[in-house]
């Protein structure tokens, strides 16, 4: 093994820079991973543009990784081997011990690493990662398609599963992109109506192929109108950062139907009181999830055949994919190999 590893760290706000770093030693219930493919998220906007001096050495951002294990600390537990093949999200591991931790609740523990954020990770040839923060990857998805369920895929596949709705019944995807398109797929395989909203007539084919049984443009039509000649969608599941849009969509809403939110847009949401009132509709927020729930969303994508749509880009070329993704101009994902592009 070479003594030093490739990463695209973030020099300055907005600037990824290709540097050599000596490969680290895991420490304790750690493992040190060889990156095989990390996805480009929307988030890692906020890592790339927004970061600070403090981080010695820079950041090297990314939260979509799958790789294998190359080293294994102390006190690791005995599931995690050299050459597993294993992914790490945005969450990068629980401590065990705060209040939340007690109560099971993982995802919302106090005092874990954010990867990308406050710890270094997978625009790199290789990354550490804590063994709490580790999710085992199943052998029927490559790489490259695995890496984007780790975030974008589990975000929608636990919003769709918290949003109340049954078999048979209006589901509402607000936003056809990086995330809803995931969302598309995982809520036809759920068995529920599914309406697409989004934003020119372009994407109505992708829409439908995804998964939709109606896509609806809201710059064209009044979609909430549309929606409640429908009888209401039970869900509205939002992908967005466009709080007018949330807002004009929410009287589509079903009596006790429910808003979820995915984005944590800056914008405040306008919620007429009445609204939530009369109907006894809600809202909820919805975050990521543990590993163990990224597990299953990974295996509900191979048995249902859900896959997101992808392009690759060498390491190399890490600033010009995600300057791909922050301009929209990505269909719909893109990610990060370490080898030759495919």
């Amino acid at each position: 093994m070479k003594p030093t590893y490739k990463a695209m760290q973030i020099s300055r706000p907005g600037v990824l820079e290709l540097v050599e770093r000596a490969v680290p030693q895991p420490g304790v219930a750690e493992v040190l991973i060889r990156v095989e493919a990390c996805g480009i998220c929307g988030a890692d906007a906020a890592d790339i543009e927004r970061t600070g001096p403090a981080a010695q050495p820079p950041r090297v951002p990314g939260h979509e990784v799958v790789g294998r294990i190359l080293a294994v600390g102390p006190g690791t537990p005995s599931i995690w081997t050299t050459g597993q093949r294993v992914g790490v999200g945005r969450l990068g591991g629980h401590c065990g011990e705060c209040v939340q931790c007690r109560q099971g609740r993982f995802q919302l523990c106090l005092n874990q690493p954010v990867v990308g954020a406050t710890v270094d990770g997978g625009y790199a040839e290789m990354m550490l990662a804590r063994s709490t923060g580790l999710v085992a990857i199943p052998d029927g998805l490559g790489s490259e398609e695995a890496a984007p369920i780790l975030c974008a895929g589990i975000a929608t596949f636990n919003a769709l599963k918290k949003c109340g709705a049954q078999a048979g019944d209006t589901v509402a995807i607000l936003g056809i992109g990086g995330l809803g398109h995931m969302a598309l797929q995982y809520a036809r395989n759920m068995g529920f109506r599914v309406v697409a909203v989004g934003r020119g007539n372009d994407i109505a084919g992708d829409a439908l192929a995804l998964g939709a049984h109606l896509y609806i443009d809201n710059r064209q039509e009044d979609a909430a109108a549309r929606l409640k000649a429908m009888g209401g969608a039970q869900a509205i599941v939002t992908m967005i950062d466009h709080a007018e849009a949330i807002s004009a969509l929410l009287p589509g809403l079903a009596p006790e139907g429910r808003l979820v939110v995915l984005n944590p847009a800056r914008s405040p949401l306008h919620i007429p009181p009445a609204l939530l009132v009369g109907g006894q509709r809600s809202i909820l927020g919805s975050l990521t999830g543990t590993p163990y729930e990224n597990e299953k969303t990974l295996n509900f994508s191979m048995l249902a055949n859900v896959r997101p749509r992808i392009e690759t880009m060498p390491l190399e070329q890490a600033a010009q994919a995600y300057e791909k993704m922050k301009s929209g101009s990505a269909k719909y994902r893109m990610v990060l190999t370490m080898d030759n592009p495919r």
